[in-house]
């Protein structure tokens, strides 16, 4: 089993160690971890340049950063993907990086992999706001065509890992255990929701139509998905 695991910051908090024992309790004879950090791993920001949407993924300025976390990405089962709460978002480091995956969007070009992928989003703030982060991290999954996404957001009521009560850290022994089981028993049995294959549906009959940009005309055409060919 791979595992993608993308870290919105660099200290090692809250959010950092819930998800190490997410990652822990799954359970595999052949787990391999493919590990990132914000900022050390994240590209520049991105400059609008287009290249990604007109010429190439490869094209983009910031593309060997972008496209070392990507490939990892396409080749794991499960991608967990952790933020702190930074003023009710996701920190600007990790936003960055999803900056760089808009040319993935279902509305563009998505990757036929993560159609077959379980996310796993994680996000803790000392107060509120740390479900606002959640959600966005499981939009940004939905729009890149992951199929399944748990969302794992916690009020730590702490400024750091060492000093959450008691009571609370139980609370999160037992989370993590039971989104582990979740994650691990959903690897190779992920199916689109109605929503997803609602919005694959429409961005199907845009791209038929599609006059200005033959880059992801050519590449919805060439991936069988004009006609009855699905990624899933």
């Amino acid at each position: 089993m791979k595992i993608t695991v993308i870290h919105g910051q660099s200290h090692k908090g809250s959010s950092y160690h819930i998800t190490n024992q997410i990652i822990n309790k799954i359970l595999s004879d052949d787990k391999e971890i493919y590990e990132f950090f914000m900022p050390r791993d994240t590209p520049e920001f991105c400059i609008g340049c287009y290249k990604c949407f007109n010429e190439s993924e490869n094209d983009c300025p910031r593309s060997q950063k972008v496209q070392k976390i990507v490939s990892c990405m396409e080749l794991s089962d499960i991608i967990v993907i952790d933020s702190p709460t930074y003023c009710y978002a996701m920190t600007g480091q990790l936003k960055t990086f999803f900056d760089h995956l808009g040319y993935m969007w279902l509305s563009h070009r998505p990757k036929e992999a993560m159609f077959n992928k379980v996310g796993i989003v994680v996000s803790t703030a000392s107060g509120a706001g740390a479900n606002k982060v959640t959600k966005a991290l499981e939009q940004q999954l939905f729009w890149l065509g992951t199929s399944k996404v748990f969302r794992y957001s916690k009020n730590v009521n702490a400024s750091s890992w060492e000093i959450i009560p008691k009571k609370i850290k139980e609370s999160i022994e037992k989370d993590t255990s039971k989104i582990s089981i979740k994650a691990k028993d959903k690897v190779g049995k992920v199916s689109p929701s109605i929503k997803l294959k609602f919005i694959f549906t429409m961005m199907k009959m845009m791209q038929k139509s599609n006059d200005w940009n033959m880059v992801d005309k050519n590449y919805w055409k060439e991936s069988g998905w004009l006609d009855k060919k699905r990624p899933w």
